[in-house]
């Protein structure tokens, strides 16, 4: 599929996929395609960043990478790696045959040792690789999660959209991919790494837009136990919680109450499900006895007749 040409073809591919987004990010997204530059998403913990480069996977059909980020994080696991034991196989194959022992021979192995026949291609090495669909898109998710020497190697490889192999030179991207780095914010990102970017905090949805989300995640849920579960998750998280619940949270937790063949929510029903939208011992144990109670009596009392 075509990139997008205008905000909101961007907005019904991105509904098309079931990912209901506001205009302020559709923009920046269709700026992203349009422009090729990264995208950088900030925000807590369950609000949809991933689940936007999914959508746009699928509704542009090109191949999803991902590189999921971690402490320790180095480009043998984000780049590539020479697929060692392979390697040691044709080593001894090679001698076996008596292939290894002369001069020219012994080059020839070392140049056929490091080949494409032995590399393991990382996510940032397959993602400087279009496919027929085109370039594909590369989702680098919880960046906040690396250490600064990887942030400083990704600048780079994000600048000019290459990585370099000293056995094989540089490869760069024919056509370049379609990028989006998420962060949950637990440390900030260097500055230089967000100017390569467009950037977008991705908020909590407002009420009706979260309402609008579930229909579209969990539509077999009815308007009714909908509004209320979603009133009784945007209460929740004005109290004083370790971690308040995202939008993943208030779908799992409607998902379920609809497998429980839950149709209103009471208090009981809250104290047993509870573990799908909190995951803190510490959370939960502050929603027990009379405080279910009273969220949901603020939560109910703040429904406008349907």
């Amino acid at each position: 599929m075509q990139i997008p040409n205008s905000i909101d073809a961007v907005q019904t591919m991105l509904t098309g996929q079931n990912y209901v987004c506001n205009r302020a990010l559709a923009t920046v997204v269709f700026l992203s395609l349009k422009l090729g530059r990264p995208l950088f998403l900030e925000g807590e913990a369950g609000v949809g960043k991933t689940e936007i480069a999914k959508a746009l996977a699928t509704g542009l059909n090109r191949r999803l990478i991902r590189l999921q980020c971690y402490e320790g994080l180095d480009i043998s696991s984000a780049v590539y790696e020479w697929n060692f034991p392979a390697q040691m196989v044709a080593i001894r194959t090679a001698e076996a045959t008596g292939s290894a022992s002369g001069g020219t021979d012994r080059a020839a192995l070392q140049t056929e040792l490091f080949s494409d026949e032995f590399l393991v291609e990382r996510p940032l090495l397959q993602a400087m690789r279009p496919d027929e669909h085109g370039a594909p898109v590369l989702l680098i998710d919880e960046l906040d999660r690396t250490d600064e020497p990887f942030e400083a190697f990704l600048m780079e490889a994000l600048s000019d959209f290459q990585v370099t192999i000293p056995e094989l030179g540089t490869i760069k991207a024919p056509e370049p991919p379609i990028v989006i780095l998420t962060s949950n914010r637990t440390r900030e990102v260097h500055d230089a790494l967000k100017r390569r970017c467009l950037y977008h905090w991705v908020d909590y949805p407002d009420f009706e837009r979260e309402v609008e989300i579930l229909h579209a995640r969990a539509p077999e849920a009815s308007e009714t136990l909908s509004r209320q579960v979603v009133a009784f998750v945007q209460t929740l998280r004005t109290e004083d919680l370790f971690k308040k619940p995202g939008v993943a949270e208030t779908i799992d937790w409607a998902k379920c109450l609809l497998a429980l063949d839950v149709i209103d929510l009471s208090p009981a029903v809250i104290a047993d499900t509870l573990g799908a939208i909190l995951k803190y011992q510490d959370d939960i144990a502050k929603l027990q006895g009379s405080e279910a109670k009273r969220i949901l009596d603020q939560a109910n009392a703040s429904l406008e007749p349907v």
